[in-house]
């Protein structure tokens, strides 16, 4: 039984359970794969790792406060979040991966860091 590379159809030969007949196609093939993510999950992903990269660079000890007009300089997009946590004392947390928010008075906002995680 001959195999032949996933992405060129080249013949394969080596171990039997090669799959593709170099790197540039083993790359090729995985980049091809993966491009059917559609742009708006993309997008999406991207909005939260800057929501992250954001919280994370604001809150570099774990806890803090911050004015919601630092957050919206920096390009923080409320709208993008992973988990909501609610306290039993029904504080509501937002967490993007492992850095949360939670809203206070007068457009002020708790940094907080996921220690569990």
């Amino acid at each position: 039984m001959t195999k032949t590379c996933l992405e060129c159809g080249e013949l394969l030969i080596g171990r039997a359970d090669k799959k593709f007949c170099n790197d540039q196609c083993r790359s090729a093939h995985y980049q091809r794969i993966h491009a059917v993510e559609s742009p708006l999950i993309r997008s999406i992903n991207n909005h939260l790792k800057k929501n992250r990269s954001i919280l994370a660079n604001l809150n570099p000890d774990g806890k803090t406060k911050v004015r919601k007009s630092t957050l919206v300089k920096e390009g923080f997009q409320f709208k993008y979040f992973t988990s909501i946590y609610t306290t039993r004392e029904n504080k509501v947390y937002y967490f993007v991966y492992d850095q949360g928010y939670l809203p206070l008075e007068n457009d002020f906002f708790a940094l907080v860091r996921n220690q569990d995680i």
